[in-house]
This record gives structure tokens, sequence and C-alpha cells, in this order.
């Protein structure tokens, strides 16, 4: 949970600007930038559990990988689950978690840019669904204020 202070003269919109001296400003100024960075931090450690975590299933899961990739993929077994159990596969409609978020959504571009650069050269086209970016922008706001909480003086 981020424990934040209430903030009573920071914004024209929530106070009485007339009566805010230069020094309550800038005091409030400093406390918003902490209350961003514990923000940033929220979301830095949930983008350093998505890359500990991408893909486990190809490691853990070896054999089945492998059998499918023997294929060229026309067997679909792990495949299939895999989309299903990692957050990142938004380009498929059964890749995408009801949940979804903008850590998925970068953990995607971060995915398909290092493998289309390490394996080919190319990025192909990450054609994602606005209702996907929307929803997944919908969600992260609805996560952050999920996590703050407010304490009075």
């Amino acid at each position: 949970m981020i424990k934040i202070q209430k903030s009573k003269t920071a914004d024209t919109r929530s106070c009485d600007f007339s009566k805010v001296t230069k020094a309550q400003l800038y005091a409030s100024s400093i406390q918003h930038k902490e209350d961003v960075a514990e923000g940033v931090e929220f979301f830095i450690d949930m983008m350093r559990d998505s890359a500990l975590r991408h893909d486990n299933d190809k490691l853990t899961n070896i054999n089945q990988f492998h059998e499918d990739f023997l294929t060229g993929f026309r067997q679909t077994t792990w495949w299939d689950n895999h989309r299903v159990i990692n957050r990142h596969h938004l380009l498929q409609a059964d890749g995408v978690p009801t949940d979804v978020n903008l850590v998925d959504v970068i953990e995607l571009i971060v995915d398909c840019v290092m493998a289309g650069k390490a394996r080919t050269g190319v990025v192909y086209p990450l054609d994602i669904n606005a209702d996907v970016l929307k929803r997944a922008f919908d969600n992260t706001v609805e996560l952050l204020k999920s996590q703050v909480e407010v304490e009075e003086d």
C-alpha cells in the first residue's frame, strides 16, 4: 500500500490559492514529487516482476515447448497454454487478461522488439486492438488507485 499525506495547498482547483504562501506551495510541490515517485516505484516493481516471470514456462515446460517447436507449431498444445498463462500476448484475443494493464503492454513491446531484433533483425508490426489499450489504461488507473491510501493529518 502506498501511503500519502493529504495535500491541501497544491492545486488552484481544490484550495483558496489566494491564501497559499510560497513556502506552502514549495512544500506541497516537494510532497507531490515524492508521491509521484512512490507511484512510479510501484510500477517499476511490477515491471521488475514481469521481467523475472517472463516466459518461465519455456523453461519449466521445455519438453512440451520443444515438442511443439519441432512441428513448426503445427502442434500448439504448449503455445495455446502459453498465451493464457502469460499476460503479454495481447495481440491474440485469448492472450488478453481481463485485468490487462500497461505493464502488460510494455512487456509485449519489449518482448517483440527483443525477439525481432535478435532473431531476424526485424520487428514485425504490433497491431494491438485499440480497445485493449483503452482497457489497459483504465485498469492501470484503477490498479494504482487501489494501492494509494491518503492519510489525514
